[in-house]
C-alpha cells in the first residue's frame, strides 16, 4: 500500500520540477538568437584576436604541444580511427581523389624526381648491390651442379663396382668429366661459329670462295685448329679447361703439374680416339682406382677434384 501512495506523490514531484523550469527553457530559447550573437560578436572582435596572437607567439603551443604527447592523445586518436576503420577509409578516399593522382603524376614528372632516380640507378652501391646478388645466384647454381656430378660420379661407379667407397675420392669421375667436356664442347662451338661468321664476312666481300670442297676441307681443319687450340692451351698453361674449372677439376702431369704442350698434344688425340667409338675410351674410368681414361693412359695424365692434390 504505501508503494501505490508513493507513485502519485512522485508524479506530482516530477510535474512541479517540470512547472517550475518551464520559465528557465523558455527564456533561454527566446534569448538563444542574441546569446550567440553576442557571443560571436565577442570572438571576433580585433581585441580577441589580439589576445590570441600574444598567446600563440608565447610559450603557449609548446606547453599544448608537450601535453599532447604526455597524454598521448595523438597515440589514442590514431587507434581510435584505426580500430573503428576510420583511418583506412580516410586514406583510401584520399589516395582516390583526383588532386592526388595529380599531385602523384607532377611529383613523378618533376626532374627533381628524374635526378634523383638517374641518382640512384647509376650509384656504385646499386651496381655493387645488383652484382652481389647476381654473383651470390651464379654461385648458387654452380655449387649445386657441382655437387650433383659429384655425386653421380660416386652412383655411377658403385652400379659396377663393390663394396662402395669409404672415403670421398680425389680423382675427377666420369660424370664430372663428362659435364665439364659438354660446356667445353658449347664453348668451341660458339667460338668456332664466331671466327666462321667473319670469314664469311669477308669471303662475301671478295666474291666468296669456290669450289665447294675447299670450303669443306677448310671448315674441318678450322673445327681442328679451333678445337686443338682450345684444349692444348688451356691444358698446358692452366692445367684445366673453363668447363673443367666450372666443375672443380683439374688435369696433373706425373711430375704433379699441369701437364706440358707434347703431353696435352698426346691428351688430345686420346680425347678423339675416346669420343669416336661411342665415347667408349671413357668406360675404364669407371673400373680403375684414378678414374682414367683412355687419354690419361695414352698422356700419363690424372684428373682430380680441384680441393685435392696428387
Amino acid at each position: 500500500m504505501a508503494n501505490r501512495d508513493d507513485e502519485p506523490r512522485s508524479g506530482l514531484a516530477d510535474a512541479a520540477g517540470r512547472a517550475a523550469l518551464f520559465p528557465a527553457r523558455a527564456a533561454a530559447r527566446a534569448w538563444r538568437g542574441p546569446l550567440e550573437q553576442a557571443v560571436d560578436e565577442v570572438l571576433s572582435a580585433p581585441e580577441i584576436a589580439r589576445v590570441l596572437d600574444r598567446a600563440l607567439a608565447g610559450s603557449l603551443p609548446e606547453e599544448i604541444a608537450r601535453s599532447l604527447v604526455r597524454h598521448r592523445v595523438l597515440e589514442r586518436i590514431a587507434a581510435e580511427l584505426a580500430t573503428s576503420g576510420e583511418l583506412e577509409r580516410l586514406v583510401t578516399a584520399a589516395l582516390a581523389t583526383p588532386k592526388t593522382l595529380e599531385l602523384t603524376d607532377r611529383v613523378l614528372a618533376s626532374d627533381e624526381t628524374q635526378s634523383v632516380l638517374r641518382h640512384v640507378a647509376s650509384s656504385p652501391e646499386l651496381r655493387d648491390a645488383i652484382a652481389r646478388q647476381t654473383t651470390g645466384l651464379a654461385e648458387e647454381v654452380v655449387g649445386g651442379v657441382r655437387a650433383s656430378a659429384v655425386r653421380l660420379d660416386d652412383r655411377a661407379e658403385h652400379v659396377v663396382r663393390r663394396p662402395p667407397r669409404t672415403v670421398r675420392p680425389v680423382y675427377g669421375g666420369i660424370a664430372t668429366r663428362a659435364i665439364a667436356l659438354a660446356t667445353d664442347a658449347a664453348l668451341t662451338i660458339v667460338l668456332f661459329m664466331s671466327i666462321v661468321g667473319v670469314a664469311s664476312l669477308i669471303g662475301s666481300l671478295v666474291g666468296g670462295l669456290r669450289p665447294a670442297w675447299l670450303v669443306g676441307a677448310l671448315l674441318a681443319s678450322g673445327w681442328l685448329l679451333v678445337v686443338g687450340t682450345y684444349f692444348v692451351l688451356f691444358w698446358s698453361s692452366a692445367g684445366q679447361t673453363p668447363g673443367m674449372r666450372l666443375l672443380c677439376v683439374r688435369v696433373f702431369g706425373p711430375e704433379g703439374q699441369p701437364p706440358s704442350v707434347g703431353r696435352s698434344l698426346v691428351r688430345l688425340v686420346g680425347l678423339l680416339l675416346s669420343i669416336v667409338p661411342l665415347f667408349a675410351g671413357f668406360i675404364p674410368v669407371l673400373f680403375t682406382e684414378q678414374r682414367r681414361g683412355l687419354a690419361d693412359f695414352l698422356a700419363g695424365t690424372v684428373v682430380l677434384y680441384e680441393d685435392a692434390r696428387p
